[in-house]
């Protein structure tokens, strides 16, 4: 029944996800974005975005690898990006795309619940690191390039900004003393834990040893993710006509992974506002920041249309694997 459940979930899921996009996005914006994707430029833009997904499914590979865990580069890439579909247009559901990527790697790969969540929480970790410094040196310079920005757009992001560093930093300290957190988690709520999370707790501290090489190769590779994310945020801008150094580039790209922060399905309206804001500030123009928010929102929402499809799939396959172990222990308790 759990299992059916949860085939459920992940096909309303794709439904509406697909619902939202047509109405939200509209058929003529969906049509606009593959079209601007035709020309080689646009290809170039897409092509990043794509080889960004590769990255991170590598990253991932190599995590699990540091558990002792080999699964194909191929086979994780359906759950991961039907994970990412889920994050990047159902942000309000925390923690779903995770929660999906490690069911489908335990009903479908049979890797234990505790390593494949432990291997998503680690990959998360990193992400927010990488993202983080880009953050601080991105917003270093626009500061020291412009000045303040105006208070409320400072309260909403640097609190943002302030939170997320304390829970990493709090993390780290905490992992390197070996500390429980999910003891200490339950204790604040008086809550019990079963065993689960102190095995996936086990295996995140296992992974984050200093002489473990999976950690320092994870690492590598979630900066050198931000770097190519870097390399599409400069190539976009010159695509649009506007002269750009690395340094305002990073501005940009950490405007962009602070909006990307806030809970709103693919950042619609808030990452023209933010890069708008942006833009303007570098001296390069509101009309532009708008388009480069369009153009990127253009990218990723075809590489999230490819993880609505996979989510369709995997819940199909998950569920005739359902059924067809049902059925087999129906005959084998039924047979005479």
């Amino acid at each position: 029944m759990k299992k059916i459940l949860l085939f459920l979930f992940s096909l309303l899921i794709g439904i509406g996800l697909f619902v939202w996009i047509i109405k939200t996005v509209g058929w003529q914006e969906i049509k606009r974005a593959f079209l601007v994707f035709t020309g080689w430029q646009g290809l170039v833009i897409l092509g990043l975005t794509l080889l960004i997904a590769l990255i991170g499914n590598w990253k991932w590979k190599e995590i699990l690898k540091g558990e002792d865990v080999q699964i194909s580069f191929r086979s994780l890439f359906s759950p991961y990006l039907a994970g990412f579909t889920v994050m990047y247009l159902a942000p309000i559901l925390v923690w779903g795309g995770e929660f999906f990527r490690g069911y489908v790697l335990k009903e479908k790969n049979k890797i234990p619940w505790s390593k494949g969540m432990a291997s998503i929480i680690i990959d998360r970790i990193l992400e927010w690191t990488a993202n983080l410094v880009v953050i601080f040196f991105g917003i270093l310079f626009f500061l020291l390039k412009i000045g303040s920005p105006p208070k409320k757009l400072a309260a909403i992001f640097g609190g943002i900004l302030f939170l997320l560093t304390v829970l990493i930093f709090f993390f780290y300290f905490k992992i390197f003393k070996r500390e429980s957190l999910a003891k200490a988690v339950g204790r604040i709520f008086n809550h019990r834990l079963d065993s689960q999370p102190l095995e996936i707790e086990k295996e995140i501290f296992n992974f984050f040893k200093p002489k473990e090489k999976a950690m320092w190769k994870s690492f590598e590779l979630s900066f050198l993710k931000a770097g190519i994310m870097l390399l599409r945020t400069w190539v976009l801008i010159i695509f649009l006509g506007k002269e750009i150094s690395v340094l305002p580039a990073l501005s940009v790209l950490g405007f962009s992974y602070l909006t990307a922060m806030i809970p709103i399905p693919a950042a619609i309206g808030s990452h023209e506002a933010v890069q708008a804001f942006a833009f303007n500030s570098l001296g390069l123009g509101v009309s532009v920041g708008t388009a480069f928010a369009m153009l990127i929102r253009g990218a990723e929402l075809i590489i999230a249309l490819a993880g609505v499809i996979i989510l369709f799939r995997l819940g199909i396959i998950l569920l005739k694997n359902t059924l067809f172990k049902k059925i087999t222990n129906f005959t084998k308790n039924n047979a005479i």
